[in-house]
């Protein structure tokens, strides 16, 4: 009972009966997060939770640990390369290369120039999906030659 009161929190009541294998990689981490909320915690860490999920299940995940954060007032520790996920789930945001800070933000100061150089190239490693990215390249499209 107290298994499926957590199941159900991060949306998995209906897999109770299914073994480890037989669930995917975003259902595990479903389950990861229901046994953390079990511990009645303040804060979890979430370890590069979506590194190895597909997009759409990333940002499902994503939206999961937003959502517990609000509903049980809870802190999460985020580790993660994935800029993106860092803003989609974080209030503040501290970078560390080589085991120390080298900047600290607030996640809405994220678009700001920073001096910071891991940083900056931290931010550039996230893709961008832009409309029209094709027409501005379209000498690229038809000699192959990049200028």
């Amino acid at each position: 009972e107290i298994a499926l009161h957590y199941l159900s929190r991060v949306g998995l009541a209906d897999r109770t009966d299914h073994f480890p294998a037989n669930l995917s990689g975003g259902q595990k981490q479903r389950v990861n997060l229901a046994r953390a909320l079990a511990a009645n915690p303040e804060i979890i860490i979430c370890d590069e939770v979506t590194s190895a999920l597909d997009t759409v299940v990333a940002a499902a995940i994503l939206d999961l640990i937003a959502d517990l954060r609000r509903r049980f007032n809870l802190s999460v520790l985020f580790i993660s390369h994935d800029m993106h996920a860092i803003r989609a789930v974080c209030d503040d945001i501290v970078v560390m290369q080589q085991g120390r800070i080298v900047t600290q933000i607030a996640r809405e100061d994220y678009a700001k120039p920073s001096s910071e150089l891991y940083f900056e190239r931290l931010k550039r490693a996230v893709p961008e999906l832009r409309q029209g990215w094709l027409d501005e390249h379209q000498d690229v499209v038809k000699t192959g030659v990049t200028a």
